[in-house]
């Protein structure tokens, strides 16, 4: 008879907790009324604004590993305390130190123009006095794989692809490439450098800097970027028919390795603290400007998010993890020791988000969720429709949370309007002017009212441990 009643209770909870993951997640009536009321506070609240001025002006340019990494790191976790967050830890992360000098870039002949130019992060530096060829000029990366050693050997190659304004940002993914390969598909064909028009939708002579990677098995050589429109004067010059010579300094490397760390800050839930619906952005940036939009905006809205929800009379449900990420830009470098060091808590991370695509308003959101979760998906989207939100794809990809999306973990993106963003991105423009703070507080209403919104939903999202990785296997 025991054995019998064991066999019946262990049947009960078998079906109960199977209940559990097929039930439809949805959020009750005065949960959504609740994000309603923080939806339009945070349309008029300008915390995200104060952050992200005085991340730029107190700090500025955050090079990872640079002068300014560790007090950008003591800045935020200040910061995270002095909004009341519950919370305030960091985790280590290791990187190589890169280091950015100097550089500069010049045409000898046939008509000598100096040229506005940046080292590719990562890139080696060259020899003192530079290197100094003639060029030879592709439009596409594609072109310079179609090369030749006659054709480079001991020149210096120059990819021309001009990237286009796109909102999405798609345009990026097709010029990108010339910055992140390019360098050793050209030494592979026994080029001495490599520089490239600057991955940017702008006519203005500044260059985009970014990092680019070498492949182990190639020769690494030098790395740049010159301004678009040093890119037009140089492809005039190429079309006179006189060969151009360039020469090309840089006084930049890796110099050993460096321990930053990811700074995370809390509002614990007040039912399920072990459970975090997580947000954040890349606290690093390159160095040319002070990192305003790209990340500075992303951290600020994601810091005044959870804030506003910390301000309400009760704690949500679940806590609100924000992460502000170390080094992104040169390899995701924080985002992937994020997931090493909770690759175990999988199943707790109900779901995330990262803000990483400057100050635009929000106008799209995609989820990568459970279809029993796809419901409550759309009573998000309901409250979020009134900001001019609408709804995307059920693919998502989480920028730093990628790497947790990889795990299993739900992932929502929120897309915003990135159609100036890379006329700024990587270079001097990196400034604050360029953020609007009435799209900066819509950003932090959409975040605010979907992270509440999220950390009280009755049901979860679906992450645990391998749970998309088909969708992953499609993209």
């Amino acid at each position: 008879m025991p054995r019998l009643r064991f066999a019946l209770i262990a049947s009960l909870v078998a079906s109960t907790l199977a209940f559990a993951e097929t039930a439809p997640t949805h959020i009750a009536p005065v949960d959504v009324a609740t994000a309603i009321k923080l939806r339009d506070q945070a349309m008029n609240d300008g915390t995200a604004y104060a952050i992200v001025a005085g991340l730029s002006t107190e700090i500025g340019p955050r090079l990872a590993g640079g002068v300014n990494d560790q007090r950008a790191r003591d800045w935020v976790a200040a910061r995270f305390k002095a909004l009341g967050f519950d919370k305030v830890t960091s985790e280590p992360v290791k990187f190589p130190r890169w280091v950015r000098d100097s550089e500069h870039a010049e045409i000898l002949a046939p008509y000598p123009q100096k040229l506005a130019v940046l080292a590719l992060g990562g890139s080696v530096g060259t020899p003192k006095g530079g290197v100094s060829a003639d060029v030879v000029a592709f439009k596409t990366l594609d072109e310079l794989k179609a090369a030749s050693a006659a054709q480079l050997k001991d020149k210096i190659a120059y990819i021309g692809f001009h990237m286009a304004a796109s909102k999405d940002g798609h345009t990026y993914g097709e010029a990108v490439g010339a910055r992140v390969v390019g360098a050793s598909v050209a030494a592979s064909f026994g080029a001495k450098a490599i520089v490239i028009r600057s991955i940017g939708s702008d006519n203005e002579r500044l260059p985009h800097t970014g990092v680019m990677q070498y492949d182990t098995k190639i020769a690494r050589i030098p790395a740049a970027a010159i301004s678009n429109s040093d890119a037009d004067l140089l492809e005039h010059m190429l079309t006179l028919g006189k060969p151009v010579r360039l020469n090309l300094a840089l006084d930049c490397g890796t110099q050993g390795e460096y321990t930053g760390a990811n700074v995370i800050g809390e509002i614990t839930g007040s039912e399920h603290p072990e459970e975090v619906i997580v947000i954040g952005g890349h606290l690093d940036s390159w160095d040319p400007g002070t990192g305003a939009i790209d990340d500075g905006a992303g951290v600020a809205i994601t810091m005044a998010a959870a804030h506003l929800i910390g301000q309400l009379p009760q704690r949500p449900k679940r806590t609100i993890r924000v992460v502000a990420f170390a080094n992104e830009e040169a390899g995701m470098y924080g985002a992937n020791a994020y997931a090493e060091a909770h690759k175990n808590e999988v199943a707790k991370h109900l779901i995330g988000s990262e803000s990483d695509f400057g100050a635009g308003r929000i106008w799209r959101l995609s989820a990568q969720v459970k279809p029993e979760a796809l419901g409550a998906i759309d009573q998000i989207m309901q409250v979020l429709a009134p900001l001019d939100v609408q709804r995307g794809g059920d693919h998502a990809h989480g920028g730093d949370f990628g790497a947790m999306g990889a795990q299993g973990m739900a992932i929502l993106d929120l897309g915003q309007d990135g159609t100036d963003y890379f006329n700024w991105h990587h270079t001097a423009n990196d400034t604050m002017d360029k953020i609007d703070p009435k799209a900066l507080a819509q950003n932090v209403a959409v975040y605010a009212t979907y992270a509440y919104m999220a950390a009280q939903a009755i049901g979860d999202f679906g992450s645990k441990p391998g749970a998309f990785a088909s969708a992953k296997e499609q993209e």
